[in-house]
């Protein structure tokens, strides 16, 4: 086996490092993502200058990159809270959020990579704790629902206003009470409901009267009215063109006999 020259056993050294020089300096930010710069010889993490966008990125070997994710993301945290009254509410919520892109730097150097456990978290259960104080079961199970995730989006907001993170939205997935009480509220809502429609039948039996009222009243009106204009010589007259009209039928037989007291002629038969 031929010996390689002295001078090809630091060529392979020198493309060895160079090789581990590039590997180091090379850097690649996927989709979503953003990088945080960390000067070892330059002063730490960059802030002063935008973050690493998506892409291929050549840095120097000595420095780090810190790669976080800037697209919308999600926390789902189950908390324990107690209501006005004291009693343990179980609150099951959704936190939609994302680092502030144009702080990414800041948001590294104070809060680190652990920021959604140390600054987001403690934020929404501090705001879920201080809203659902203010309400009763009651209004945690039934009307108040999204008056609550709105305040507990408020101030959650509040928390992280300065903290370098954008919070999207927060929405209570589900309001757990403690099972005596859950079927208290539901008894009380089914009494009302109960309640309500025994008031409805009355109200309509009510006008149902009231229009047969109304339509018996009509009726006494019309006929007191038809009453008082029948005299003597109208029902005389009715009388004489119900008995021309029954003599001119082909199947009626009339017998006229002679007249009763009003003057009308007395019909004995009509067959």
């Amino acid at each position: 086996m031929e010996r390689l020259p002295k001078v090809a056993i630091p060529a392979i050294i020198a493309a060895i490092v160079l090789i581990i020089i590039l590997a180091k300096s090379a850097v690649t930010v996927s989709s979503g993502q953003a990088g945080v710069l960390y000067k070892t010889f330059g002063g730490g993490v960059v802030t002063d200058e935008p973050a690493l966008g998506e892409g291929f990125h050549i840095i120097a070997p000595w420095n780090n990159v810190f790669i976080y994710e800037v697209r919308q993301q999600e926390i789902l945290d189950k908390m324990s809270v107690l209501s006005s009254n004291g009693l343990d509410i179980k609150l099951e919520a959704s936190i939609w959020f994302q680092p502030a892109y144009e702080s990414l730097g800041k948001l590294h150097q104070e809060k680190g990579e652990m920021y959604k456990e140390r600054i987001l978290l403690p934020a929404i259960r501090s705001a879920a704790r201080s809203v659902v104080g203010r309400y009763t079961p009651e209004q945690l199970y039934s009307s108040k629902r999204d008056a609550i995730q709105q305040e507990i989006f408020e101030e959650t907001q509040k928390f992280v206003k300065d903290q370098y993170i954008q919070l999207n939205e927060v929405l209570v997935r589900d309001v757990t009470l403690p099972s005596t009480i859950k079927d208290a509220i539901e008894r009380k809502l089914r009494q009302e409901q109960e309640s309500l429609e025994y008031e409805f039948r009355l109200v309509t039996a009510s006008k149902e009267a009231e229009k047969v009222i109304i339509e018996a009243q009509g009726k006494a009106d019309a006929n007191r009215i038809l009453s008082a204009s029948l005299t003597d010589k109208i029902l005389q007259d009715k009388g004489i063109e119900a008995t021309v009209k029954l003599s001119e039928s082909t199947n009626s037989k009339v017998v006229v006999i002679g007249s009763g007291n009003s003057g009308l002629p007395i019909i004995l038969g009509n067959q």
